[in-house]
């Protein structure tokens, strides 16, 4: 009997299954500021334009070095003993190099850089300017609202810190503050890390108050902000010619000098090799002081990497920090933690004996807001929103019916399932953890269908840090 060999039949297999909803970047800071270049093909084509960067080499390689104004040291030499050695250090004017490298060497692994402008040669006044003016500015270029507006058209970012924001008046400091948050209100994917106006110094209570008011009363759920500077491990920056470097010797009672510190090596016009080492070794010994933003957002991105973005960025030693400029012990942060007059709260930085300088703290400036009081809670969501926002974008234009529903409530689901299998979310079982709804007669009506509208309600039970631990101990009888 004849055999028949059934033709081979191709079905076009189709995905019946929902696709998976693909994380966002959660720690991306842009950071604005003045730099010594913006130069990537020709010069300053860069300014004001948000650029990625992943380490400090190509930072330098497109934005250039730290700024080195002059150093004056002063060396004294009576009878062949050197007397007496000091050091003027300078003011910092500009601080975007060192802060970006703080994020990198704390744990940041990519960032944007926007340059508002060009260092000055000779920085006038004593603040910064948040609009570009050529006639009043400090500097040349734009200033740091100027990159603010720049940096609402850039999706990627998840962080906004601007450390030389502290160089502005305390009323160019508020505007650019509230600023800062109305854009993180307003496109819903970043948060805001914020500086102390005056934090390199001990704050009273008025000090407290005003800095409170800086951020005004809207949006606050979208920053922290931190307190008090840090005194790194960075020294003050010597150019390449070692020429910034000011040096008056006095021998016996004659002067040489100021002179920079290259005519004091072998060769030089006031050749002293034993002055030459004695200055640069009296120039390690002064640090710069710098805000902490860049150093918190290190280690923002340093715990979204080893724990996840809902575990609390806090309890984290901070690298190249030799300890926090105001030492703050427990009762002393209670006027930071909360106000009960403005509900506000500012994280602190402390210094722990055998841990180094710990930031200690995670809450928003939301601080009387049950819901959005802590920085890990509100950037959770904002991660999540984003995330299921770009991974649903294959629903536009799908039949909006049961099966569409179907798909996009499923891919949420398996992402908040997996989510909560990492510890980020609170409860037993998944179905305690979160909800998700989609559907006729739950999130839409019959108006809805006709508009062309998919709604979907998200819930999450996010797990929240445990702020204090508190031990009870009480005497137990003997009873044998």
């Amino acid at each position: 009997m004849p055999t028949y060999r059934t033709p081979d039949v191709y079905v076009e297999e189709i995905q019946t299954f929902p696709p998976s909803v693909a994380e966002v970047g959660t720690s991306i800071p842009a950071f604005i500021g003045w730099t010594d270049k913006a130069t990537k093909a020709n010069a300053n084509d860069l300014l004001l334009k948000p650029t990625k960067v992943y380490s400090i080499k190509e930072y330098e390689a497109l934005f250039g070095l730290p700024h080195a104004p002059d150093i004056a040291v002063s060396i004294t030499e009576t009878a062949g003993v050197v007397t007496s050695t000091a050091v003027v250090p300078p003011t910092t004017w500009y601080l975007l190099y060192h802060a970006v490298k703080m994020f990198f060497d704390n744990g940041g692994a990519q960032c944007y850089v926007i340059s508002v402008g060009t260092y000055a040669a000779t920085p006038s006044g004593s603040t910064f300017t948040l609009i570009g003016d050529a006639t009043t500015s400090p500097v040349t270029g734009y200033g740091l609202q100027d990159g603010l507006d720049a940096l609402a058209l850039e999706d990627e970012p998840t962080l906004i810190v601007i450390p030389e924001a502290v160089k502005l008046s305390s009323t160019d400091y508020a505007t650019l503050a509230q600023a800062v948050l109305a854009q993180c209100n307003r496109l819903r994917d970043r948060f805001a890390i914020f500086d102390i106006h005056g934090g390199g110094a001990t704050l009273d209570a008025a000090g407290l108050l005003a800095n409170r008011g800086y951020f005004g009363n809207n949006h606050l759920k979208y920053g922290a902000a931190y307190y008090p500077f840090l005194k790194t491990s960075f020294n003050h920056a010597v150019n390449d010619a070692e020429s910034n470097v000011k040096v008056t010797y006095t021998k016996d009672g004659t002067a040489t000098g100021p002179a920079g510190l290259d005519t004091f090596k072998s060769g030089g016009t006031n050749a002293n090799t034993a002055i030459y080492n004695l200055a640069k070794l009296a120039l390690k010994d002064h640090y710069i002081t710098l805000p902490p933003s860049a150093a918190v957002a290190g280690i923002y991105a340093a715990t979204d990497s080893a724990r996840g973005v809902w575990k609390a960025p806090a309890n984290m030693s901070l690298a190249d920090v030799i300890e926090p400029v105001v030492k703050l012990d427990n009762l002393k942060q209670e006027d930071f933690n909360v106000d009960a007059t403005t509900g506000k709260s500012i994280n602190a930085l402390r210094a722990f004996a055998g841990k180094g300088t710990l930031v200690w703290g995670a809450r928003t400036l939301a601080g009387n807001d049950n819901e959005w009081r802590y920085v890990s809670v509100r950037r959770f969501f904002s991660v999540v929103e984003e995330s299921i926002k770009k991974s649903t974008y294959w629903a536009v234009f799908e039949p909006n019916d049961a099966n569409t529903w179907v798909k996009v409530r499923g891919m949420i689901e398996n992402y908040l399932t997996d989510k909560w299998r990492e510890g980020a979310l609170a409860g037993a079982a998944p179905k305690d953890a979160f909800f998700v709804k989609c559907g006729l007669g739950s999130t839409m009506n019959a108006q809805d269908i006709l508009e062309g509208r998919l709604n979907v309600e998200v819930g999450m039970a996010v797990v929240r840090p445990a702020e204090f631990i508190v031990l009870k101990f009480s005497h137990k009888l003997q009873t044998s």
